[in-house]
């Protein structure tokens, strides 16, 4: 049986197919080209002085299962901008994720702060949509991709001014990213055909991007130890997954990690 990174790539193929039928991908990019610019407001925001913080929305995970019932997402992603998150990331995918793009155009709509669309990128028509559904960003995962389509994406991004978070598991990942012209890359601390998670890996990778690249750490973790770890290896951003998500005061939650608790 094929492993869980490939069932969703598959998965994504067979669903995009679908979705051209009933809208066509010169309508989706007409859609996505009328659609104001975001300026690379995700890849600024990554650059501004000290840690960023990126905040995820999703319903459920492939490991975790469903981790809200009701997920009030709006709420969530609202609670997220009051507590000083500089981004949102937002599950689309629908099977394992149980995501929606409804929920990050309206999640984008309704805060300040650029939305990241976090989904299994395996067609050009996907960057049109995150950007007609007014994302600023979107994830290409270089383990589903070969670089010539990595690369295509990316122009594709540039000329619509949506940042492309592009994620790394391993050297040889990086060096794809950065060979395409990667100028943001996360490296994540979960392998995404088994899911174990090692919160060493982003460090491990850390050198070989450099200063080439905004550097991100993705999954794994928890606590201010986590990110005073990070900070010394000089990591511009991290995304926090499940254990923010779950905070019942995510404006302390955050706090605690940045230290100003």
């Amino acid at each position: 049986m094929a492993d869980i990174l490939t069932q969703i790539a598959e998965n994504n193929q067979k669903l995009y197919l679908d979705r051209k039928l009933n809208l066509s991908l010169s309508k989706m990019m007409d859609m996505a080209y009328a659609a104001s610019g975001s300026d690379f407001a995700f890849e600024k925001k990554l650059k501004e002085e000290g840690m960023s913080f990126i905040c995820e929305c999703k319903k459920a995970s492939p490991s975790k299962g469903v981790i809200s019932e009701d997920f009030p997402y709006l709420q969530i992603a609202k609670d997220y901008e009051r507590a000083g998150a500089s981004c949102i990331s937002v599950l689309t995918e629908p099977k394992w994720f149980m995501g929606s793009l409804d929920y990050l155009e309206e999640i984008a709509s309704e805060v300040s702060i650029p939305v990241l669309r976090k989904d299994f990128t395996v067609d050009e028509y996907m960057i049109y949509e995150a950007r007609a559904r007014k994302a600023s960003a979107v994830l290409l995962i270089c383990s589903i991709l070969d670089s010539k389509t990595l690369g295509r994406y990316i122009r594709i991004c540039d000329e619509l001014e949506l940042s492309a978070l592009v994620e790394a598991h391993d050297k040889n990942e990086c060096e794809m990213a950065l060979g395409e012209g990667a100028r943001i890359i996360g490296v994540n601390n979960r392998n995404l055909r088994d899911f174990t998670v090692d919160p060493s890996n982003c460090l491990r990778l850390r050198e070989y991007v450099g200063d080439k690249a905004v550097f991100v750490a993705e999954s794994g973790v928890k606590k201010r130890e986590d990110i005073e770890l990070l900070e010394r290896e000089k990591v511009d951003a991290v995304l926090i997954g499940e254990s923010m998500m779950r905070a019942e005061d995510k404006t302390e939650f955050l706090k605690a990690l940045k230290g100003t608790a």
